[in-house]
């Protein structure tokens, strides 16, 4: 019940939305369907499609809300009194320069300007990506009550200025876009790392992502970041089946069958970088170096094609360009893979002292990794155990637990060639 609301809660939420117009009160007719569910499920049975089953208990739900709605405002005028309420249009035909996608008008209406950047991503990942407040404060390295307090607070704002649930147009639809990319990209992350629970993949969260990638990018044909963020996800996407090993365990980057990269969704990546440079005015976003970095993944057949000094150099663009503590230390890992573990190691250790980093479970695993290729393997083993006791995702921590026990000669075939640690993805 836990796993098949968690998948499906997002499209019901927004279906629900398209219907009450109220995001806060949508998560509720979402909730309560879940509640009939835990009473029927168990007697009847799982139905063949448990989402389309929620989708409809939730959505007889919202349909009885508004004609209560709509008695009550037809009794107000019926007095002689001011209609103080009106029906959502949910019958109404859609807009010509609408997208026929709720998912994606639940992603503009989390982003509208009336809350705070933080609060928008917040909201939407918790809406649309189905989070729970621990993943996204998790993901955003703050403490839990604050994203509970961003949450509540963004809900309430949304039905106390009633936001229209809609995909906006012109300028205030390039107003919201910043915020929207960034929410599709960590609703990847999340899908592509997870932050916590048993599994290291959440697959329909990449999926709903890359969907919404998709769809903006046909929405909005001449922003170049919506394009990079495209070929982003989809060079990311594209190493999925190549990332876990048969009971689920992480496939570090070097160990990867490259023949199991998906090259139909290289090549989109390919085709979408290519669009978000021709359709560039200026110096390249931040999507637009991230793609770019996926892409020299991309381009290389084997691990040891892998052309890390340009790697670095887009890392070091990136960190200009966007400053973030994880950044740099996605920078040095590639620095060191160029330059040697040396001053990879020199540059991590001048992350150490960072606050937002002080918890992150990679900023060790990434220490141990260099120090074991450096050949100290006593300091190594405390990193990666430090690394374990940090990470929330189970198949991360005995990965992390495998590496903290490996054996000296383990170690050091691990040291034979240049490889990459459990390279972070996430954006600071």
């Amino acid at each position: 019940m836990e796993t098949v609301f968690r998948l499906e809660s997002p499209r019901v939420i927004a279906g629900v939305a398209r219907i009450v117009r109220d995001v806060g009160i949508a998560e509720e007719l979402a909730q309560d369907a879940l509640v009939a569910a835990l009473e029927q499920w168990p007697r009847d049975g799982v139905p063949d499609n448990p989402g389309a089953w929620l989708m409809t208990a939730a959505r007889r739900r919202a349909v009885d809300l508004v004609r209560r709605r709509e008695t009550y405002a037809r009794k107000l005028q019926e007095i002689g009194r001011d209609r103080t309420l009106s029906s959502p249009p949910y019958d109404e035909p859609a807009d010509p320069d609408e997208i026929d996608d709720d998912l994606l008008r639940l992603v503009f209406t989390a982003c509208h300007p009336v809350l705070s950047p933080d609060a928008r991503t917040a909201l939407t990942l918790r809406l649309l990506g189905g989070l729970s407040t621990a993943e996204i404060a998790r993901a955003y390295l703050v403490p839990e009550p604050t994203i509970a307090q961003r949450v509540v607070r963004a809900k309430r704002t949304l039905a106390k200025k009633n936001i229209a649930f809609e995909v906006p147009c012109g300028p205030e639809r390039e107003a919201r876009l910043g915020s929207v990319l960034d929410v599709i990209y960590l609703i990847f992350n999340e899908g592509y790392a997870a932050t916590a629970g048993d599994d290291l993949l959440r697959p329909g969260l990449c999926e709903d992502a890359l969907r919404l990638a998709r769809v903006l990018s046909a929405l909005m044909p001449k922003e170049p970041e919506v394009h990079a963020l495209a070929a982003l996800l989809e060079f990311q996407a594209s190493r999925t089946a190549a990332r876990t090993g048969p009971d689920g365990e992480p496939v570090l980057l070097k160990d990867q069958n490259r023949r199991r990269w998906n090259r139909m969704l290289i090549a989109r990546g390919v085709q979408a970088l290519d669009r978000a440079g021709a359709t560039a005015t200026g110096a390249p976003g931040r999507y637009a170096l991230q793609a770019a970095i996926a892409a020299c993944h991309a381009h290389a057949y084997t691990y040891e094609e892998t052309d890390w000094r340009t790697i670095a150099t887009l890392y070091g663009l990136l960190a200009t360009r966007a400053p973030s503590p994880v950044v740099e230390l996605n920078r040095a890992v590639a620095v060191s893979m160029a330059d040697g573990p040396a001053e990879g190691l020199r540059l991590v250790d001048a992350l150490a002292a960072e606050p937002a980093l002080r918890d992150y479970h990679l900023l060790p695993s990434v220490r141990g990794d260099l120090l074991a290729r450096l050949g100290r393997r006593a300091e190594a083993r405390a990193e990666f155990e430090r690394a374990a006791g940090l990470a929330r995702n189970d198949k991360e921590r005995e990965l992390l637990l495998r590496r903290a026990g490996e054996t000296p000669s383990q170690a050091l075939s691990r040291r034979a060639g240049p490889r990459a640690s459990w390279v972070p993805r996430r954006p600071g």
